[in-house]
């Protein structure tokens, strides 16, 4: 049985997580932070999420971890057979984090502190997440999936992108229900799914437990 190690509150580790759920894929979860004693063997960059695979092997990274599952695990695809189709959903995976979720990241330390960002930070933000926005309405249908009939990957990856993006947007001001057309729907619907309703329970469960490590660190 594969074993998925990092913590709830964590939006990577919610995103390999939601998989396995949407899979019906047996898996133990282990609870643990990046800063435990021997973490690095299971993710050398000392990063949440990480996997233990069947055979015992350790697999970290979270688009690595949802890739492998994938293969691992083909019932109920995520991705389509056609190779281009295929990699579109991963281009918008990688354009949802690159563009949405590492930009709105950069913010974290403020929203966690209450404290507000230097207007330089916040406007280099702005303009990466502008990026987003941008390909984002180009390649995004939500009819009634992010590309189309049908639910993949990068349904779930933008889902959990989409968390960290609403910490920053207290800051920004960037309002992206209003920018990307379709997004507020789909999103309501997806929110309504049993999968998405058990991991947001469990990361409303880790809540104290975060931000009691969070705390630790300082």
């Amino acid at each position: 049985m594969p074993i998925l190690h990092g913590f709830s509150y964590s939006n990577y580790y919610n995103m390999p997580k939601h998989a396995l759920l949407y899979k019906g894929v047996s898996f133990e979860e282990d609870l643990v932070y990046p800063s435990a004693e021997g973490y690095n063997k299971l993710s050398p960059a000392l990063k949440v999420p990480s996997l233990t695979t069947d055979d015992g092997h350790h697999l970290s990274e979270a688009s690595v971890l949802c890739e492998y599952i994938e293969d691992v695990y083909p019932e109920k695809p995520l991705f389509p057979t056609n190779p281009v189709e295929r990699n579109k959903v991963r281009q918008l995976m990688h354009m949802a984090e690159l563009y949405i979720e590492l930009p709105n990241r950069r913010l974290l330390s403020y929203s966690f502190s209450n404290q507000p960002a230097p207007e330089k930070l916040v406007n280099e933000v702005k303009g990466v997440i502008d990026r987003g926005i941008n390909s984002i309405n180009a390649l995004a249908t939500f009819d009634p999936w992010i590309l189309g009939n049908d639910f993949t990957m990068a349904d779930i990856y933008l889902y959990y992108v989409l968390t960290v993006a609403d910490m920053g947007a207290s800051m920004t001001e960037v309002d992206l229900n209003k920018k990307i057309p379709g997004l507020a729907e789909w999103r309501a619907a997806l929110a309504a799914d049993p999968v998405s309703q058990r991991v947001a329970a469990d990361t409303e469960a880790n809540r104290e437990g975060f931000f009691g490590y969070i705390k630790s660190l300082s």
